[in-house]
């Protein structure tokens, strides 16, 4: 007997696109609410458009790409034109059965559409309004549109990820995405609690920018506390504690550490790299037993932190010269074994395929999709012993669920049904309809 799902009965609208927004819904999803992703096929998901995460095999299309996948799994989907006055009235009819709206585009296009906050707590007094934009509802520039990137350079993070006297070098994939998804969740969470407290509703303004902001803490304490640049000459490199000929009080997090590194390991290959952190000379003696005490280790220059320090190169090299003889996850499970704080570099191929502690949590469900065929989803990074969060159901093909929600939960008559699609309710006239589309029609 399976377990109930913690926000099983409650039903979210999502009209969220690319990452944050749907970020969020998919977290709602996998608590155990019932989204619904409101779609239009003539202004699509940036996620679906995405080629380059359409594994090798697959028919290329916007039902293929493994990205939107992740990002929306637990969902159902409808294709609905809200711009027109039928597609207008229908996602009212939708709103006001539902319990939260969520969206995170800029701040004046839901009103554009007619579906801000003020127009549906008439429709559904009790609602949680969920808005994710780049810079919030209010302020100057509440009306610029933005994406994860620019939302985060703004925020400081870009400008923190970078060396003295070279450009900030930014973060890759635009971590603001899954910070702002996660923090869109916890407040849909707070306001629906608020909620089934005071029979209230309410509207909750997110800013993914600030959201930026808040990671930005320990680069604000130590310019205001210590004076320091985050950025600055001695600045540790890479995954030391020091800079090598820099003073050990001009670091970053003081001469508490060393060796401190990545390491290569048995391959040589792109991924083949581990951490080893010794942080005491306790540590550096388990680590010198488990090389097997070889005598360039043994030397009385490292038995004490500060002697370490001033030869890290030495160090560094000696390691790796042991490491490169030994498998990543060999050699984590031999250093932790030992009292040694070792771990493998992953990569993300490394991460779905071959981490054993992920796989012993069930951090990845396979289900089966029309289009990817038998496909691992992310699951949440917690447990809940008494409702546990789940994978349920794959990602919809857009238009994929509109009769079910059409006619079984709204009522209306296949008729009404069909007559949407002729019209361009439901789907753009002069754009030819995937054949599930057309058999549903049927």
């Amino acid at each position: 007997m399976s377990l109930p799902r913690p926000l099983e009965g409650i039903r979210v609208v999502d009209f969220t696109w690319v990452r944050a927004g749907p970020w969020a819904a998919r977290w709602l999803g996998t608590f155990g609410a019932e989204v619904i992703k409101v779609e239009w096929p003539d202004n699509l998901d940036i996620l679906r458009q995405n080629r380059f995460t359409i594994p090798k095999g697959v028919e290329p299309g916007p039902n293929s790409t493994g990205q939107f996948a992740d990002t929306n799994a637990n969902k159902r989907g409808i294709t609905l034109n809200v711009r027109t006055p039928k597609g207008l009235e229908i996602i009212k009819e939708l709103i006001a059965v539902s319990d939260v709206v969520i969206e995170n585009f800029s701040s004046r296009i839901m009103q554009r559409f007619g579906l801000g906050y003020d127009v549906l707590k008439t429709i559904k007094p009790d609602i949680v309004y969920v808005s994710m934009a780049g810079f919030g509802q209010t302020g100057r520039h509440h009306y610029y549109g933005t994406m994860g990137p620019a939302a985060q350079a703004l925020s400081g993070l870009t400008f923190l990820s970078g060396l003295p006297g070279a450009p900030p070098a930014g973060w890759g994939w635009s971590y603001l995405d899954d910070t702002g998804g996660m923090y869109g969740a916890m407040c849909a969470l707070t306001a629906l609690r608020h909620r089934n407290a005071t029979g209230q509703g309410q509207h909750v303004d997110l800013s993914q920018m600030i959201t930026g902001i808040t990671l930005t803490g320990p680069a604000f304490l130590d310019k205001t506390v210590n004076g320091r640049q985050a950025r600055r000459e001695g600045y540790p490199p890479g995954n030391r504690t020091t800079w090598p000929g820099a003073p050990v009080t001009n670091n970053y997090r003081g001469p508490t550490v060393a060796p401190h590194n990545g390491y290569r390991t048995k391959g040589g290959g792109y991924n083949d790299w581990c951490i080893i952190a010794c942080f005491s000379d306790q540590e550096w003696k388990n680590l010198v037993n488990l090389m097997g005490s070889p005598a360039w280790a043994v030397d009385a220059r490292f038995d004490t932190l500060t002697g370490r320090l001033e030869h890290q190169e030495e160090i560094d090299q000696g390691v790796e010269t042991w490491t490169q003889t030994l498998d990543k996850y060999e050699l984590a499970d031999k250093c932790q074994a030992a009292g040694v704080r070792g771990m493998p570099v992953q990569s993300s191929e490394d991460r779905v395929e071959h981490d054993p502690q992920l796989r012993d949590r069930g951090m990845y469900t396979e289900m089966d999709h029309p289009m990817l065929g038998r496909w691992k989803f992310q699951n949440a990074p917690f447990k809940l012993s008494g409702s546990p969060p789940e994978m349920h159901r794959p990602p919809p093909m857009i238009g994929q669920h509109n009769r079910e929600i059409m006619e079984d939960l709204l009522g209306l008559g296949h008729q009404d049904l069909e007559d949407g699609y002729k019209d361009g309710t439901f789907w753009p006239e002069e754009m030819p309809m995937y054949p599930y589309v057309q058999e549903a029609l049927k």
